[in-house]
């Protein structure tokens, strides 16, 4: 979950990271590292599992 459209990837760093990659969802509530397909989804969107239950 994140506050910001604009986010960023390293793979958790350390040795099992990938190199830092930047993202902008644009018009999307989410988006998903082209490296290790970690998902970032915008905090109460329609994407937010929790938003529908709050």
């Amino acid at each position: 979950m994140v506050t910001s459209k604009r986010v960023m990837c390293d793979g958790g760093g350390g040795a099992l990271g990938h190199p830092r990659v930047w993202y902008d969802m644009g018009t999307d509530t989410c988006v998903e590292c082209g490296y290790c397909d970690r998902r970032f989804v915008l905090q109460g969107s329609k994407d937010d599992p929790g938003a529908a239950a709050a």
